[in-house]
């Protein structure tokens, strides 16, 4: 009996940088905030004082958890899409349409590396603080540019493996 390739569990792909260091800051992102909520949480439950910081981290730390995951997701090919057309072509026009969604991953992404740079620069320029505790924008902001950076490394890894037919 043949098995459905399709229900074959796929092998995971060999990135030579391990994604679990992605995997590791973002647990390291998820504990952080979940611990400064929790507090926040006993605080106000004991003393009915909020404690203003843990709003500004938490949304600091969801948009470093949300650009590690979507590193993530380019690695293992984890990434949204609507597969009805491509699956119906043959082999070489999946692979060539799996490239070119890999080439637009990291132009989107260069394209938010390059203007989330300009933004953390003009933070930095004009000093400018954050509106709970006036701590320099730019300090939150930083890593929009730098983990855009790592998705744009990572997809072309992945489109270097999938162009030399290691991937599908």
């Amino acid at each position: 009996m043949t098995e459905d390739p399709e229900l074959t569990p796929r092998e995971e792909p060999r990135p030579r940088v391990p994604i679990r260091i992605e995997e590791a800051l973002a647990a390291l992102a998820i504990a952080a905030m979940g611990v400064i909520t929790f507090a926040n949480v006993i605080t106000r439950y004991l003393t009915n004082i909020s404690l203003a910081f843990t709003e500004e981290y938490a949304i600091a730390l969801m948009v470093v958890m949300t650009m590690l995951g979507a590193s993530v997701a380019v690695v293992r090919n984890h990434h949204i899409r609507i597969t009805y057309f491509v699956d119906r072509l043959r082999p070489v026009m999946r692979r060539r349409a799996e490239l070119f969604a890999i080439a637009i991953t990291a132009l989107v992404f260069l394209g938010l590396a390059v203007y989330g740079a300009r933004m953390v620069w003009d933070e930095y320029r004009f000093e400018e603080t954050s509106p709970g505790l006036g701590v320099p924008q730019w300090i939150y902001s930083i890593w929009l540019p730098v983990l855009s950076v790592v998705i744009v490394l990572r997809a072309l890894g992945r489109g270097i493996r999938v162009a030399r037919g290691n991937e599908q």
